[in-house]
């Protein structure tokens, strides 16, 4: 898919990855839709990008949210495709010092990980299903974000490994679901990143955390996340797949 002159509505798009694949996209000639629920950083983000981009407040578990956010998207011509970026983490043991994991938490984090990512897929899809298809038959692209704490899930995060570890499930039956619709369906599964979360980390502690990665020996960039994301548009045969953007990192327990 050519991603000059369509649109990509970029969930969580207003910082860290999110914002980096929003920034490239435009760069390349796209029509971005930073859907976020921060509200502050997204339009300060369109700010930034210009004419190419626009805000629209959004909560990925509300269904009325992202139907909005689609429905502006569509406005803004020919709809490409969405990255889901939007997520949230914590960490706490199965059963810590203070008794059992909250199920509240749980909850909440499958909630706006999970649910949410499905939420703009399903929503996403519906809309490019209606669109005219490409020479090729293509109507769309769909980017999702898990993590390789799916595979490599580490002490205290059961329920964010549990969270992305369905987005990892879900991303070859919904690309069989889509398929006779031209649409793909791709997840990537980032590493350690240097986003905002980690940036609130001593120095020490992040050149720590880059030193575990093989090579290279760093933090990934959001920049390195946008450039898959972009090469995954324009690469018609990748579908279904989930893609590890790690540098060779498999998390210890600990």
């Amino acid at each position: 898919m050519q991603i000059q002159n369509k649109t990509f509505l970029v969930s969580g798009g207003g910082s860290g990855l999110g914002a980096a694949t929003a920034r490239l996209l435009a760069g390349k000639g796209a029509r971005v839709i930073i859907a976020d629920v921060n509200a502050e950083t997204g339009e300060a983000l369109a700010a930034e990008i210009g004419e190419r981009a626009r805000f629209v407040l959004t909560d990925v578990t509300d269904e009325q949210s992202v139907k909005n956010a689609v429905d502006v998207a569509a406005a803004s011509g020919a709809m490409g495709g969405a990255i889901n970026c939007a997520g949230i983490g914590l960490a706490e043991k199965t059963v810590g010092k203070e008794g059992p994991h909250s199920l509240a938490s749980f909850k909440r984090v499958i909630e706006v990980n999970l649910l949410g990512t499905f939420n703009i897929i399903r929503l996403a899809a519906a809309q490019m299903a209606k669109q005219e298809a490409g020479e090729s038959g293509e109507r769309g692209v769909i980017i999702n974000t898990a993590s390789i704490a799916a595979f490599d899930g580490q002490i205290g995060q059961v329920a964010y490994s549990a969270s992305k570890g369905g987005i990892v499930g879900m991303t070859l039956p919904a690309a069989r679901d889509l398929a006779r619709s031209g649409i793909r369906i791709v997840t990537i599964a980032p590493g350690i990143m240097d986003t905002p979360l980690l940036g609130k980390l001593p120095e020490s502690v992040r050149q720590s955390l880059g030193e575990q990665v093989p090579f290279p020996a760093r933090l990934g960039r959001p920049e390195e996340f946008a450039a898959l994301a972009c090469h995954i548009v324009e690469n018609q045969l990748i579908n279904g797949e989930v893609i590890r953007l790690d540098g060779a990192l498999r998390m210890p327990p600990k």
